[in-house]
C-alpha cells in the first residue's frame, strides 16, 4: 500500500496535462482517419486502449520507488539491446525498415523503449560517479558505451529519427552533470569531423530527405512532398482554423502520415493559430513541470532520471515540431502523446510515471 504521504504529493496538474494532451490528440487521430478505410478498428479506439494501458503502467510505476529502477537499470538496459537485436532477425518490415517485433496480435517497436533504457543506464552510472569538478573525455567511455549499443542496433534499423532523439537524450544529461570546457569543445570538433563520415552511411533515401530539407522543391511530388503537403496546411489553418472535421489538406488526404507524424498538421490546419499555441502551452507546461521535478528532487539519481525524462519529451516534441513547418528534416518522429502509435504512447506514459514517482518523493527522507 502506497504511503499516505505519497499521495497527499500527488501532481495533480501534471496528470491533468498529461489527460488533456492525450485527449486532444485522440479527438485529432479521429479526425485525421475519418475517411480512412481497411482498419479492422478505427485507430482512435486503437489510441484509447493504448492510453488507458499506459495510464495502468504510470500508476504501477508510482507503486515502486524510483530508486529500484535506478538499481535494476544495467539488467533492463541489457533487456532493451536484447529486444533491438531480435528486431534485427525476426522484425517485421514497414516502409523499408526493419523497426517491428511481432507478438500474436500484438506490435511494438523496441527503439522506443531504449530510450527509458538510455536514460536509467546513465543516472545510474552518473549516480555511482560522481564528479564535482567535471568529467573529462576518459570518464566518458563507458557513457559513450552505454550511448553507442543502442545507437548502433536502431541506426541499422534504420530510425534515423530514434537515433537522434537517443543522442539529443544522451548530450542533454551530459549538459546537466557537467563536463569540463575542454571535453566539450573536443566533442564539437569529434562530432563536426564524423559528419562526412557518417553521410556515406546514409540510406540513398535518407540523403535525399535532407537535400529536400535544404529546397523541399528538388523532389516536391515525392521526399518533399511531405514538408510542401504540411506547410500549406499549417498556414491555411490561420488564426482560428477551418474547424474541427473541415481540414481540407487532412480530410481529402493530401497530408501523408497525418495521424502519426504529421499530426501537428491537422492541428494547425482545424484549430488554427490559436489551438497550435494553446497546445505548445500544454507541452511546454508539461516540459517545465519535468524540469521542476529536476529542481526539487531529493537525490542526484531523481535529478539526472527527471532531466533525462524531459530532455526526451522536448527533443521528441522539438523535432517532431520542427518537421512539421521545414525547419528540421523529416526523419519519422511523433509527436508525444498526440500521435497515434502504441509504443510511443506506452514509452511516454512510462516517462510521466517516473517523473511523478520522483516528484510524490521528494520530500520523503533516503532509506
Amino acid at each position: 500500500m502506497l504511503d499516505r504521504r505519497l499521495l497527499m504529493n500527488f501532481d495533480w496538474t501534471l496528470l491533468a496535462t498529461v489527460v488533456f494532451i492525450s485527449v486532444f490528440g485522440v479527438i485529432n487521430i479521429y479526425s485525421s482517419t475519418l475517411l480512412q478505410t481497411g482498419h479492422l478498428k478505427p485507430l482512435y479506439l486503437k489510441q484509447i486502449y493504448w492510453l488507458i494501458l499506459g495510464m495502468g503502467l504510470m500508476f504501477l510505476i508510482l507503486y515502486f520507488d524510483y530508486r529500484t529502477f535506478v538499481r535494476y537499470a544495467y539488467p533492463f538496459f541489457l533487456f532493451c539491446l536484447f529486444l533491438l537485436i531480435l528486431v534485427m532477425f525476426f522484425g517485421r518490415t514497414t516502409s523499408g525498415s526493419q523497426r517491428w517485433l511481432q507478438l500474436g496480435f500484438i506490435s511494438f517497436q523496441p527503439s522506443e523503449l531504449a530510450k527509458i533504457g538510455l536514460i536509467l543506464a546513465l543516472t545510474r552510472f552518473f549516480t555511482e560517479d560522481d564528479n564535482p569538478h567535471g568529467y573529462g573525455l576518459k570518464n566518458l567511455l563507458v557513457p559513450f558505451l552505454i550511448l553507442g549499443f543502442p545507437v548502433f542496433l536502431v541506426f541499422k534499423q534504420p530510425d534515423l529519427g530514434t537515433v537522434v532523439l537517443l543522442i539529443l537524450i544522451y548530450a542533454s544529461i551530459l549538459a546537466f552533470i557537467g563536463l569540463r570546457l575542454r571535453t566539450w569543445i573536443t566533442l564539437g570538433v569529434g562530432c563536426a569531423a564524423l559528419a562526412p563520415v557518417l553521410w556515406l552511411f546514409l540510406k540513398d533515401y535518407q540523403k535525399t530527405r535532407l537535400l529536400t530539407f535544404l529546397n523541399p522543391d528538388l523532389d516536391p511530388l515525392k521526399t518533399g512532398y511531405h514538408i510542401i503537403q504540411s506547410k500549406i496546411a499549417v498556414g491555411s489553418g490561420t488564426f482560428f482554423g477551418k474547424g474541427f472535421l473541415k481540414g481540407t489538406q487532412s480530410q481529402l488526404h493530401f497530408l501523408p502520415e497525418q495521424h502519426t507524424d504529421f499530426i501537428f498538421s491537422v492541428v494547425a490546419e482545424e484549430w488554427g493559430f490559436m489551438g497550435s499555441f494553446f497546445l505548445l502551452f500544454l507541452l511546454l507546461l508539461l516540459i517545465s513541470r519535468g524540469l521542476k521535478i529536476a529542481q526539487t528532487s531529493k537525490d542526484r539519481a531523481g535529478a539526472i532520471l527527471a532531466i533525462g525524462v524531459s530532455a526526451m519529451l522536448f527533443w521528441q516534441s522539438f523535432v517532431n515540431l520542427g518537421m512539421v513547418v521545414g525547419i528540421v528534416p523529416v526523419v519519422g518522429v511523433p509527436l508525444p502523446l498526440l500521435s497515434y502509435g502504441g509504443t510511443s504512447a506506452i514509452t511516454t506514459w512510462m516517462g510521466i510515471g517516473i517523473l511523478m514517482n520522483i516528484s510524490m518523493r521528494r520530500f520523503m527522507l533516503s532509506r
